[in-house]
């Protein structure tokens, strides 16, 4: 069936931000309100590997006249890099992709408990202690085990356990299960949606995705590229520009959002206009939320 289409959405544009539903500390009809309160006028909510905002974002940016982009993170990981793949529009029933998002979810949960575990013998930490800081069926993550060490006064904000408590030389770290973003590409796709790569070129030893690889995910479907944000490097940023141009491929900014846990604000960085019209039209799998 096809998807009713609409030209009514304005800028500016923030297609990355997180709510409570997973490592956000604003419950999404907030995360709405604050993208609004900066300015912004379309917005997506991109939880990690999970879809259940989307409503109560949908409702709150039709209260304020924004149009809403559905949106998730999905994890990946190539060789030992974390890769995180935007997908937007895609169809949120699709069984392929809500199996994969489960198993991800799943061996987060377990995966945050053998971390807690291993910090508990060292640090006044439960398991308790981290459930308290996540709302009912949030993703539980890395995120909330800090919140947790921020409540027992063990540190004193996100920023000082992740470089601290919680960085992988202090022994804490476990791996947890994520597919390679081929398979995230693919799945994404395959779902009607569109796949945009999340932060691709972040500080770091190696960090960006080898040239080649690359190719092989635009082959696959790949829809584009997050160049705008603040974790990028400037000559990644050219790199990933002059692939963007051998493909036309689709650019877009964000705020990466997620409320205090992290310094960024709605709309630092954002999405053109045409850069959002494209996506629009290239996704087959659900419709915005126009006002």
């Amino acid at each position: 069936m096809a998807i009713a289409r609409s030209p009514r959405f304005a800028g500016p544009a923030d297609l990355h931000m997180h709510s409570n539903q997973s490592d956000g500390t604003e419950s999404p009809a907030e995360v709405v309100r604050q993208a609004h309160r900066f300015g912004v006028r379309t917005m997506a909510l991109t939880d990690h590997d999970r879809t259940t905002g989307w409503d109560e974002a949908a409702a709150t940016t039709a209260e304020l006249g924004m149009t809403f982009i559905p949106g998730m993170e999905l994890s990946a990981k190539h060789e030992w890099r974390s890769v995180h793949v935007l997908g937007y529009l895609f169809d949120p029933l699709d069984e392929a992709l809500r199996a994969e998002t489960e198993r991800i979810r799943g061996d987060r949960i377990g995966r945050a408990e053998r971390i807690v575990r291993s910090i508990g013998r060292d640090y006044d930490l439960s398991w308790e202690d981290v459930l308290a800081q996540t709302t009912l069926d949030a993703t539980v993550g890395r995120p909330h085990i800090a919140d947790a060490l921020v409540a027992r006064g063990i540190v004193r904000d996100r920023t000082e356990a992740f470089d601290g408590i919680l960085h992988p030389r202090e022994g804490y770290y476990e791996p947890h299960y994520a597919p390679d973003p081929l398979t995230a590409v693919s799945l994404i796709t395959e779902a009607g949606g569109v796949a945009i790569i999340a932060h691709p070129v972040t500080v770091g030893r190696d960090r960006m995705m080898p040239v080649p690889f690359i190719e092989k995910l635009i082959a696959a479907g790949l829809g584009g590229f997050e160049i705008d944000h603040r974790e990028n490097t400037e000559s990644g940023k050219k790199t990933l520009r002059a692939i963007v141009e051998k493909h036309d491929l689709i650019v877009t900014g964000s705020s990466d959002y997620h409320g205090t846990g992290k310094p960024n604000l709605p709309g630092e960085h954002t999405t053109s206009d045409e850069m959002v019209a494209r996506l629009i039209e290239r996704a087959t799998g659900t419709a915005p939320r126009y006002a």
